[in-house]
């Protein structure tokens, strides 16, 4: 039996290491997460074939020189081009070789993101249903009073009177639309066919025409990606919220927004897998989110503004879920990327 046929039908990525840290064996999923091939990986040491892994090169030199194993979980992964991973790290010494030991990277972020997901998807549910209830309780009683103004302003003949009866309707009305806003979608409506890209360019031709001079917009598109089903009014707001925040976020100091569209494959969302999906991302080079808003960020009313409704990425969220997505964020200081997964196949 062929073992090195066999290890490269693992899709956990598997490298024989020196003390030197310079692989002499690397299978197909080594070359796969680091994103290099396979040639390049055997010529190279381990830490020149990442940006950043969440061990120290020092720390995996003594557990090999020492024969000793080392595990360290959910730690994380830059790649040379930039993609972000979560790995649990295994090093274990070959018996026999106390030159060598095996270096196992697992890839954690898909366990992770879906986890994240149901456990948000149920607390947004949550808070929908709190938030419902509540927009009912205040539309009913809203309702009358502009009922009850507009039958005011009738009988009222002093114009200054009649000022303060309009003023009521307008205010009955600003939090009519509130309580719309904040309610959202709620079901699925009328899909066809559509690009994906001619919603996104309508997106950034609206921006465009009030966006400051210090902000500058990049598209990365991949041209291939086909037509899908969607409402491409909602998709327009969803994608609309996402580009308006990083705007906000980039104003003070500008920066620059990246639109970019690929296809990824085996992706799964919620608890369902799919062939083929779209990520469509959003990326700007700003301050990035603070991490205690992470956990809440496409809550209701959740926001880092003082200015701010809290309501752009919750109705975003919303909507990629009634298409069957979901978003995903990965925030640090110089880099914010929400990503809109949705599926193609």
């Amino acid at each position: 039996m062929d073992t090195n046929n066999l290890l490269n039908h693992l899709v956990t990525a598997v490298l024989v290491i020196n003390t030197e840290l310079k692989p002499c064996y690397a299978n197909a999923a080594a070359a796969q997460l680091l994103g290099v091939g396979n040639h390049k990986l055997l010529e190279q040491t381990l830490p020149e074939l990442y940006q950043l892994m969440g061990v120290e090169p020092q720390l995996l030199r003594d557990a090999i020189t020492a024969g000793q194993g080392l595990t360290v979980n959910t730690a994380a992964l830059i790649t040379l081009d930039g993609q972000h991973h979560t790995i649990d790290i295994t090093l274990m010494p070959i018996e026999n070789d106390g030159n060598l030991s095996i270096l196992e990277l697992r890839q954690v972020d898909q366990q992770r993101r879906i986890h994240q997901q149901l456990n948000m998807d149920a607390q947004q549910q949550a808070a929908q249903f709190l938030v419902r209830n509540l927009a009912h309780e205040i539309k009913n009683p809203l309702g009358g009073l502009r009922g009850a103004a507009q039958l005011l302003s009738r009988e009222l003949t002093s114009p200054d009177l009649k000022e303060f009866t309009s003023l009521i309707i307008e205010q009955a009305d600003r939090l009519r639309n509130l309580v719309d806003r904040l309610l959202g979608p709620q079901r699925p409506t009328q899909h066809s066919a559509h690009s994906i890209h001619q919603v996104v360019q309508k997106v950034l031709k609206l921006v465009q025409m009030a966006m400051p001079d210090n902000i500058k917009l990049k598209r990365d598109y991949d041209p291939s990606i086909p037509d899908l089903q969607m409402d491409p009014d909602q998709m327009q707001q969803a994608v609309l919220n996402i580009v308006q925040n990083a705007i906000q976020a980039l104003e003070p100091c500008g920066g620059e927004i990246l639109i970019k569209s690929r296809t990824q494959h085996q992706v799964t969302i919620g608890t369902q897998r799919y062939k083929l999906v779209l990520a469509l991302s959003i990326i700007d080079n700003g301050p990035g989110i603070p991490p205690d808003l992470m956990d809440t960020l496409f809550y209701p009313m959740v926001t880092g503004r003082e200015e701010g409704s809290g309501l752009g990425l919750s109705i975003a969220h919303n909507i990629a879920r009634l298409h069957g997505g979901r978003i995903d964020c990965v925030s640090a200081p110089g880099h914010t990327e929400f990503i809109i997964n949705l599926p193609l196949q």
